[in-house]
């Protein structure tokens, strides 16, 4: 066959075969467009430019209660699996919505999951959209509810921790009248009354301490500090205790870097810290205060000889009068509110607070704050026997103290 001819064949089969190609692809490109407009069914003009703006979670449903179009935090909330409206409340209340015509608000609390027993706490509005579709809005209150919940447990904690203070004041003051002509009743009731004073101002001074801590703005009043010099003054600010206990208290290492935050803050939450650690440590005992830098966090460990916290007790230890024995506390003189005066402090500078302890083997309490970035100075040597006793300076157990360090 004619060369000329073959080729002419050729080309045309092309074209035909290119011209195939190109309808096809039209073809299903229309299909398509005509699809995702049957999946994506029309509500009111307007409605879905106001719902991608809304800023709350929501759902659209039909007639027969499925899913037209839901928003990724309705998804999250596990409102909505797949076009499925999942919760049988809302459900009720659609039905309810559907059938009177009037707008429903109500506050529900939905599980969390299948498995698990959290709760999601939501205010939840329902209201008709055009002529067949309600649309369910959707605000989480969990974290709401549950500062509601901590406010209302705190006001009673505190209504119940002045209640045994201001009861024992009076009465041992009526006790003190009655004895009026017994020196020595009077003097020990005297003594009972002071202690139990003191004990309502620690108790006071904590919850006024708390509640400005929960209120005030750390970023305000921080500015680079150095952590060497707030443990420093937390260690001498605890000297007068640790004579009194015989307790010496060992500091080894220091921080490189500086930290910003609020010093007066810090002070308070190292304070508290090597507090705690004096009151339940055995007389004539160690405290170490171990200090370092490592990726970029500055570490403070204080370690106590005392003995130890059950597992079961770890998990509570920093909750707001939170007592693993509450009557060698009240032997003490604690107030329930050190540590979590400390964990408070120590969120608020962006940093974390740990435990490890182990039944009659103490406890270490770990605390890491992020240094600012290229603020290493060189290593400061620390003077030494600097404190009320000059004991040689031997940390505890896992104290991670060095042998140079400050007394107390």
């Amino acid at each position: 066959m004619n060369p000329v001819l073959l080729g002419l064949i050729a080309g045309i089969l092309g074209l035909a075969v290119g011209a195939s190609g190109v309808l096809a692809y039209v073809a299903s490109r229309r299909q398509r467009q005509e699809l995702a407009a049957n999946d994506d069914p029309a509500i009111p003009d307007g409605a879905a430019e106001v719902l991608a703006v809304i800023g709350r979670a929501y759902v659209v449903v039909d007639a027969v209660d499925g899913v037209v179009r839901a928003s990724p935090g309705a998804y999250a909330l596990g409102l909505v699996r797949g076009h499925t409206l999942v919760p049988p409340e809302l459900l009720d209340l659609t039905a309810r919505v559907r059938r009177d015509g009037v707008i429903e608000e109500r506050q529900l609390e939905l599980q969390r999951g299948p498995l698990g027993q959290g709760n999601t706490i939501l205010q939840v509005r329902v209201a008709t959209v055009g002529e067949e579709y309600i649309l369910i809005l959707a605000d989480d209150h969990t974290e709401i509810a549950r500062t509601e919940e901590v406010r209302n447990d705190f006001v009673a904690n505190v209504s119940h921790e002045l209640k045994t203070p201001v009861g024992a004041i009076s009465l041992l003051s009526e006790a003190l009248d009655d004895a009026a002509g017994d020196e020595e009743a009077v003097r020990r009731f005297a003594a009972r009354m002071s202690k139990e004073s003191a004990r309502l101002t620690a108790l006071v001074q904590d919850i006024i301490e708390l509640s400005r801590l929960q209120s005030t703005d750390m970023v305000d009043r921080a500015r680079e500090v150095d952590i060497n010099q707030l443990v420093a003054e937390a260690v001498e600010a605890n000297r007068l205790p640790a004579e009194n206990k015989n307790t010496t208290v060992v500091v080894g290492g220091a921080v490189e870097g500086s930290v910003y935050g609020d010093a007066k803050m810090l002070t308070t939450a190292f304070r508290n810290l090597i507090d705690n650690a004096i009151r339940y440590a055995p007389d004539g005992s160690r405290v170490g205060v171990g200090l370092r830098s490592r990726e970029g966090m500055a570490q403070v460990a204080v370690t106590d000889q005392g003995p130890g916290i059950q597992p079961e007790d770890q998990e509570r230890i920093f909750e707001r009068f939170y007592r693993v024995d509450s009557a060698r506390s009240r032997h003490t003189g604690g107030t329930g509110l050190g540590l979590s005066i400390v964990k408070h402090v120590v969120s608020n500078h962006g940093g974390e607070v740990s435990l490890w302890s182990q039944p009659g083997q103490g406890s270490t309490f770990t605390v890491r704050l992020p240094e600012m970035e290229n603020s290493e100075r060189p290593r400061r040597e620390r003077p030494e026997n600097q404190g009320a006793s000059a004991r040689p300076a031997t940390p505890p157990a896992g104290g991670g103290a060095h042998e140079q360090g400050v007394s107390a």
